[in-house]
């Protein structure tokens, strides 16, 4: 089995479960490094490509019986549809070519009405399914609507307008009948999907027992997290432009991925047939319903036990390229901050702060500063800093922190992280634990290389703010690390 956007929420946690159901799967993912860090990496074959190149996709699909696609740019870029139907077709002609038996597709629930009324996404994935299913590879195109699990992109959105706003002026699509689905229904379906027999070649939809307006979901998110529930006003002047504004503002979610979801919520998304349960029985012990939903993914998030989240996918626009190495420098403007400090602390007991920066434990340093900062970045549409982390304790590579991406991890020796927020150039920030006898040395670099007059510029007037949190956070940082070794002692 070959499952695409294996980095992704889902197909992060499809192809673990595949390859512990005793198949043999194959990821194709544009940077195999991304994969270092994920405990089942040893458990699938790695191929490295890029959907759009058909030869690797070629490669890709070469003696696969099952094709997983998985993969759906929630972007801004106006030109991402034609993207999606030119890689749809890609897909399609090298699973048709390889004699792949089966193409298994996710989807979005939609109205039956003409794709013009629809949102650009909604049309899109439309089109990607009606792409795959002329192939002439029989293909199960799911249709999910709001997908409810720790992690995923509207469960953090329903979770944060819940927890932030006591009272919620909203837009009028909160009264829209939604019928979310938990996404361990939506990993078995996409399981079962794979064993449908050759004559099948449709769409399904599929969703939970519980249909509900939009606005009942908050209220029922509310119940489990033990909040009061939320007065809502819907308010007609509230476009979904205005609207992703606001949920920009209010959630992580960055205006990139507010403006797509936005959009397809000003239809109903209901399932209109169940006729997979003609070919698929409902999963042991029924469907599960939105609040028990709610109430396992919180139970996953405070047992930090996120296994993949919508921020595993890097914000559309932030930089990609990783640092280039020290002799590459040369001949580029590149500014940096070093600090180091030596401490009583153990190699391991700094690296435990180290590993546990960001998030709840902050950063260390001036979190007015850091607030400050963040709400800028969320005003200009950036990710902001409310981001936070999957994992309370551990970090791998690709991880989102805050406005940081994981982009190389030495578990014990180095952590660097490449910033995601709006900069007028590219930026990393880079922490090291050494041995220095029976302590240790602490190392950080702040690394920053602007884009033209303005990048040098907002360098240099960040200067006076850098000179008092940089120090401060190395200094804090030590202390952290001697105080744990004192508790532990």
């Amino acid at each position: 089995m070959l499952v695409t956007g294996a980095t992704g929420y889902l197909g992060g946690r499809l192809a673990p479960r595949l390859a512990a159901a005793g198949h043999e799967v194959r990821v194709i993912v544009r940077d195999a490094a991304r994969l270092r860090s994920v405990p089942w990496s040893d458990e699938v074959e790695v191929v490295q490509g890029d959907l759009t190149d058909a030869a690797a996709v070629r490669r890709a699909v070469e003696g696969m019986d099952v094709v997983y696609y998985l993969v759906h740019s929630m972007t801004a870029r106006k030109d991402f549809g034609r993207v999606e139907s030119a890689i749809a077709r890609t897909v399609a002609d090298a699973a048709r070519a390889a004699g792949v038996a089966r193409i298994v597709y996710l989807g979005g629930l939609h109205p039956d009405a003409d794709p013009a009324e629809l949102s650009p996404h909604l049309r899109s994935r439309a089109e990607v399914g009606r792409i795959l299913r002329e192939s002439g590879v029989p293909t199960a195109a799911l249709q999910a609507g709001v997908i409810i699990g720790s992690g995923s992109a509207s469960f953090e959105m329903i979770r944060h307008l819940t927890e932030v706003l006591p009272y919620m002026p909203a837009p009028r699509w909160v009264r829209n009948r939604v019928q979310p689905i938990a996404v361990r229904d939506v990993l078995y379906y996409l399981m079962a999907a794979a064993a449908l027999p050759p004559e099948v070649n449709r769409t399904f939809d599929i969703g939970g027992p519980d249909v509900f307006r939009y606005g009942q979901l908050m209220n029922g998110y509310a119940v489990e997290a033990g909040l009061a529930q939320r007065p809502i006003a819907p308010l007609p002047v509230l476009t979904p432009w205005l609207a992703s504004q606001w949920v920009n503002l209010v959630t992580p979610i960055p205006r990139s991925l507010a403006v797509p979801i936005i959009s397809s919520l000003q239809h109903d998304a209901v399932v209109h047939e169940r006729d997979i349960a003609e070919w698929i029985p409902d999963p042991p012990g029924g469907l599960t319903g939105y609040r028990r939903a709610v109430r396992l993914a919180l139970e996953k998030m405070r047992a930090g036990e996120v296994e993949t989240s919508w921020q595993d996918d890097p914000i559309d626009g932030a930089p990609s390229d990783p640092l280039p190495s020290d002799p590459d420098w040369a001949g580029h403007t590149v500014d940096l901050d070093s600090r180091e400090r030596r401490s009583t602390a153990s190699v391991e007991q700094l690296w435990r702060v180290i590993e546990g920066i960001g998030g709840a434990n902050g950063w260390y340093s001036l979190p007015f500063a850091w607030e400050l900062r963040g709400l800028a970045d969320k005003v200009v549409g950036g990710t902001g800093l409310r981001r936070g982390r999957r994992d309370p304790h551990r970090l791998r590579e690709g991880d989102a922190l805050d406005w940081w991406r994981v982009e190389r991890i030495e578990p014990g020796r180095l952590l660097r992280l490449r910033a995601e927020m709006k900069l007028p150039g590219r930026a990393w920030l880079e922490l090291r634990a050494d041995p220095d006898g029976e302590g240790s040395i602490y190392r950080q670099r702040a690394i920053f290389f602007p884009r033209g007059l303005f990048g040098r510029l907002y360098w240099y007037g960040i200067l006076p703010a850098h000179g008092v949190i940089f120090p401060g956070m190395a200094k804090r940082i030590t202390a952290a690390a001697e105080g744990a070794g004192t508790l532990e002692g």
